[in-house]
């Protein structure tokens, strides 16, 4: 019996010894592992944003990004988020973050022109150079691309002024690839910034 137990406690060495391999690893990788839930590639796609200047998502690439999908006559959602954005742009500033960019997209291009965006976006306290809220597409256009870079539904209903479209707010890294998304009406504020750190080591 006295051999069997030796082979357990050295069982439980090796295992031990496993563990803490692993552990020096990651500590000397340094810090937290980057989120991973998706791998979802952005591919090229054309708009204006709130100034009236040309927007083209290759200008994401080499920056960290949180986008969303809002309209401006929206009378339920979008105030909220919108208002949740300025206060993680807020948070990650006085965290020492400031390369954080913030991407919306018009769900109701028809009736978003930058002029409107301009003034809806002027009710928050919102660091406009770093926000690019755009529009200049078609409605079929930004339903296929929400929903195939994405995975998320936009619909205008006819006869309806409002706009069915996703609530989440997804981070999009350097290599323009969306990795994660939050809830963007009860935003996770302290993971959203751990996440964008974690980006930057």
């Amino acid at each position: 019996m006295w051999y069997r137990n030796v082979e357990v406690g050295m069982k439980k060495i090796l295992v031990s010894s496993v563990i803490a391999m692993i552990m020096i690893v990651l500590v000397a990788c340094g810090g937290k592992p980057k989120p991973n839930d998706f791998d979802w590639k952005i591919t090229a796609f054309e708009a204006v944003d709130q100034d009236g200047q040309p927007f083209h998502t290759e200008q994401m690439k080499g920056k960290i990004w949180l986008v969303n999908f809002a309209f401006t006559s929206c009378t339920t959602v979008c105030p909220p988020m919108t208002f949740n954005l300025t206060e993680i742009q807020q948070k990650l500033k006085e965290k020492g973050i400031e390369d954080v960019h913030i991407l919306s997209f018009s769900v109701d291009p028809a009736i978003d022109t930058p002029a409107k965006i301009k003034e809806f976006l002027g009710k928050y306290k919102a660091d406009t150079t770093q926000w690019r809220f755009v529009t200049g597409y078609s409605q079929a256009a930004i339903e296929k691309y929400s929903l195939e870079m994405f995975k998320s539904q936009v619909q205008k209903v006819e006869g309806d002024d409002q706009v069915i479209h996703t609530t989440s707010v997804f981070l999009v890294d350097q290599e323009g690839t969306v990795l994660t998304r939050y809830n963007g009406l009860e935003p996770p504020e302290d993971k959203i910034v751990e996440d964008v750190k974690s980006l930057l080591e």
